[in-house]
């Protein structure tokens, strides 16, 4: 996915301005392509000169609305049917696991078990997220939503695998173990990040 083609589907839904876009990206989808203001009103600019947006009003203090061009419907379209997204497949939790025999059965443990609770915490703040924001029947929200249940279903999942994990290495080790906490109990993250987490998306490309 890149910034363009983002901002292209925004804006096949309605035209807005750029104020508008940050808006609504920062409700929707910030949580799997985050961009700041500077690069989204650069990238409206390469669009509307290259014909794929156009400014569809202008009001005070240089306030723009930008449309999508039938150029710009045709080039999301063909993003969305002819290239494939990026699909990594790195997993820097997965390759610990291959090694977990390095450490104790109580480090092992541990480890398995903060994943756990990361999981955990990760459902939890989806769950917040998907009951503070106001879904209604428009493009956006509907597929919003399906974005947000693969989250749900993909942190539920992990979370089964690690506590499940967690369990053989103890019955590996003939007696019970509870888990040490050298850094601390792992924090909440933010609804925001969640989705952003390489576990759920793969690592991402820095390009824009």
């Amino acid at each position: 996915m890149s910034l363009r083609h983002a901002l292209l589907g925004l804006l096949s839904d309605r035209p807005a301005s750029g104020y508008d876009l940050m808006r609504r990206f920062e409700t929707s989808l910030s949580n799997v392509w985050p961009a700041t203001q500077s690069q989204v009103y650069g990238e409206l600019g390469k669009l509307a000169k290259s014909g794929l947006l156009e400014v569809a009003a202008e009001g005070p203090r240089g306030r723009k609305e930008y449309a999508i061009t039938e150029e710009g419907l045709a080039e999301l379209h063909r993003w969305l049917t002819e290239t494939q997204p990026e699909r990594m497949r790195r997993s820097e939790a997965m390759l610990r696991v291959f090694f977990l025999d390095q450490l104790t059965p109580l480090e092992a443990f541990t480890y398995l078990s903060t994943e756990a609770e990361r999981a955990a915490g990760q459902h939890e703040a989806l769950e917040g997220l998907e009951k503070s924001v106001e879904w209604d029947d428009g493009p956006l929200s509907v597929n919003g939503r399906l974005a947000l249940e693969y989250g749900l279903r993909f942190t539920a999942m992990y979370e089964e695998w690690a506590r499940w994990a967690a369990a053989q290495v103890e019955a590996r080790s003939g007696r019970r173990l509870t888990p040490s906490e050298p850094g601390g109990a792992p924090d909440r993250e933010p609804a925001a990040q969640v989705l952003l987490d390489p576990q759920i998306v793969g690592e991402q490309s820095p390009d824009l």
